[in-house]
């Protein structure tokens, strides 16, 4: 066990390496030029902690590797709890019923292209491909971290994903501004607003994309993508329903199969209704926020320490053929549905 009386002095060490990181992941963050580029401290802890996989891992001691994973998962499932208190009931109410159906369209969408061609198409594993569609759906890297557990996936394959995200969603931060300028979209500030929100990746993406016009464009963007990521509760629990079902229909673990619900999600939702409610202090929730983006960094660079580059290579070119496809679909069906909602709307 890895808390028992006899390893924990070890698992914390492990813990405490990751934790050390993950320091030095937030203080690379803040650099201008990291900072201008929207680069999270999520994203560059995965970097380092791969980076270190395959340079110096084989000199870690063994026994600190509990610790490792016990921050890849038990601790990410407290981190994504916790993300509940970036969201309020109140934000998705004043985007407005556009918002809400682009955010809601967008993603079942996107998350059911992505999982049907990456196993049909691409030929991808389950995990890869949900992992992808789901990073590309939802909210990035947190969207990816969280569908891990609900998955049992391994490892190198939320890196994949993650990957992908930090790919098309960087490509997405400056392409959107771009095409915007040049007047083709035929949107204003506040639609272009909805349009961001509910098709790039990061949510720091967003808070780029819908910067670099500012005003209402900023505004809408950053709620209508907290929308999308209120979302991750309910598609985690159907995932987890899914997943238990088909299990049992194909006859695996007989009479045994569990129902998997993601109570991590459930419990996400919770925060996020305390946090609606604003009976903590706004310094208090600022500070809760730090802390979980430390978390959420820890998490991310413990998967990125137990990610070889070998699993890459097997993996080729496929999972980012399909975050391009994907990618293409936000762009273009994000833009047709944005139009018509807001119209209707």
């Amino acid at each position: 066990m890895a808390f028992s009386k006899e390893n924990i002095r070890y698992t914390l060490n492990g813990i405490l390496f990751v934790a050390l990181f993950s320091i030095a992941a937030i203080q690379i963050s803040q650099i201008d030029f990291i900072k201008n580029l929207a680069i999270s401290p999520l994203i560059i802890g995965i970097i380092i902690g791969m980076i270190y996989a395959n340079t110096l891992r084989n000199h870690l001691p063994k026994e600190w590797v509990p610790g490792i994973v016990f921050s890849a998962k038990q601790l990410l499932r407290l981190a994504i709890v916790f993300y509940g208190f970036r969201i309020t009931f109140q934000q998705i109410m004043d985007v407005g019923a556009a918002g809400f159906a682009v955010s809601v369209i967008m993603l079942t969408t996107t998350i059911l292209l992505g999982s049907w061609a990456g196993m049909k198409i691409f030929k991808l594993d389950r995990d890869t491909s949900i992992l992808t569609a789901a990073g590309s759906s939802i909210c990035g890297a947190a969207a990816v971290l969280a569908t891990e557990p609900v998955l049992k996936a391994e490892p190198y394959k939320s890196a994949i994903a993650v990957g992908t995200v930090v790919l098309f969603g960087t490509i997405a931060m400056f392409v959107y501004p771009f095409v915007y300028k040049t007047g083709i979209l035929g949107m204003d500030p506040a639609t272009y607003g909805i349009y961001v929100g509910g098709t790039v990746h990061e949510v720091a993406q967003v808070v780029a994309a819908g910067g670099a016009i500012g005003g209402a464009a900023a505004d809408d963007a950053v709620i209508v993508k907290m929308t999308r990521v209120m979302m991750i509760a309910p598609v985690l629990i159907i995932l987890g329903i899914l997943i238990s079902s088909v299990a049992r229909k194909s006859g695996k673990e007989a009479g045994g199969v569990k129902l998997v619900i993601p109570w991590f999600a459930v419990w996400f939702v919770v925060m996020s209704g305390v946090n609606s409610l604003e009976i903590i202090p706004a310094t208090i929730v600022n500070d809760i926020n730090q802390i979980d983006t430390f978390m959420l960094t820890m998490a991310m660079t413990a998967l990125g320490m137990e990610t070889n580059a070998e699993k890459f290579k097997q993996a080729g070119i496929k999972p980012i053929l399909l975050a391009l496809l994907m990618f293409a679909w936000l762009i273009v069906a994000g833009y047709f549905v944005t139009k018509w909602a807001v119209a209707i709307f």
